[in-house]
């Protein structure tokens, strides 16, 4: 219960303390756009990354030389903690803006930085909304910025269970802005926290990257179930992965 008392009292911390850091990246912004996103992107990824140093948990890191760094990408993940964005979004060499629940727009300060960091927020009921989120992350992709989205939709909350059908909707951004897909398979991010909540515990972590996918490159069938293909390349991903635990 400790390292989860240390983690909300950091969290509460920063998003309190940083008001006054909100109104300096809109200083820096209005001279120059890009250093405050790489100004808000960095600070948020030291936070973040002094949260999974509080885990104590241990976390392997593979094919990060995969991410290209002059191009946008989709990252598509795996979704079992979290954690899963606090630990990728660690990673990001750019600019990412992942995709999250439209609840997460009503949270306080959080969601004034979700929005700084070009985070979008989907209401999975509204299809006419959700397919504005789609055309917002397909321009941000376009302009340069990186996206990562949860295919699954949800978090798969049960130990040890097969990965939930990936949204084939989720693959769009890429196949409209022709940017590459980045295949992630996240391993054990559960047992930091959901595996027996409310108690976090040191975890062995495995955060790996796949080759980039290019849809203009796959055969007619793959482009068409383009969320199976993916599924099963980070299936594969997180089978090879269980050899190393």
């Amino acid at each position: 219960m400790i390292r989860l008392f240390l983690i909300l009292i950091l969290v509460v911390c920063f998003l309190i303390l940083s008001i006054p850091v909100l109104f300096a990246e809109w200083v820096i912004g209005k001279i120059s756009p890009h250093a405050r996103d790489i100004s808000s992107l960095r600070i948020i990824q030291f936070v973040f990354k002094l949260v999974m140093r509080i885990t104590g948990s241990k976390v392997t890191v593979l094919g990060e030389e995969n991410i290209p760094r002059d191009t946008a990408v989709l990252y598509i993940a795996n979704h079992r903690s979290l954690f899963d964005t606090v630990l990728t979004y660690s990673r990001c060499p750019g600019l990412t803006g992942y995709v999250s629940k439209d609840s997460m727009a009503k949270v306080p300060l959080l969601s004034i930085w979700m929005k700084r960091l070009y985070c979008l927020f989907l209401n999975r009921t509204d299809i006419r909304e959700g397919m504005k989120t789609i055309l917002a992350g397909i321009e941000q992709m376009k302009n340069g910025i990186s996206m990562c989205i949860f295919p699954e939709g949800t978090r798969n909350k049960e130990p040890d269970a097969p990965m939930l059908p990936f949204k084939e909707g989720s693959f769009k951004m890429a196949e409209k802005s022709g940017c590459p897909i980045i295949p992630i398979a996240l391993t054990n991010t559960a047992d930091i926290l959901e595996n027996h909540f409310p108690r976090i515990k040191p975890a062995n972590v495995i955060l790996e990257y796949g080759k980039p996918i290019y849809i203009k490159e796959l055969d007619k069938e793959n482009r068409k179930f383009l969320g199976a293909y993916t599924q099963k390349i980070i299936q594969d991903m997180l089978d090879s992965q269980q050899n190393m635990l």
